[in-house]
């Protein structure tokens, strides 16, 4: 099971996901947060991946979705603290080249600047 949590670090909405990313409802339950950041004018977040133990193919669609739906309304979504399991599932599906990924939240955040 999912869960997560929306932080704000210098008008960039972190949220911070942990347990399970396998898509299903996770994944609407992540959509409806990003359609509310958007209401609220936040068009850059970070995904802080730390605390995710596993993800499937599902999860993976579930973040292609998020960054789709970023960088329609004119913003974009970037990862942070990406475990090692996580960034080889995004290797083998040649997903790692979309996503920019950074060692911390903190210079995921910055890069916005």
């Amino acid at each position: 099971m999912m869960h997560h949590e929306v932080e704000e670090h210098g008008g960039v909405a972190v949220i911070a996901l942990s347990g399970d990313v396998m898509g299903g409802p996770d994944g609407a339950v992540l959509h409806d947060r990003l359609q509310d950041l958007k209401a609220a004018g936040r068009r850059n977040v970070v995904v802080d991946l730390a605390g995710v133990h596993t993800m499937n193919s599902s999860g993976l669609g579930m973040l292609i979705g998020a960054l789709t739906s970023m960088r329609n309304a004119g913003g974009d979504l970037r990862l942070a603290r990406v475990s090692e399991r996580v960034q080889s599932l995004l290797m083998i599906t040649k997903l790692l080249g979309i996503f920019k990924h950074y060692p911390t939240v903190d210079e995921a955040v910055a890069s916005f600047g």
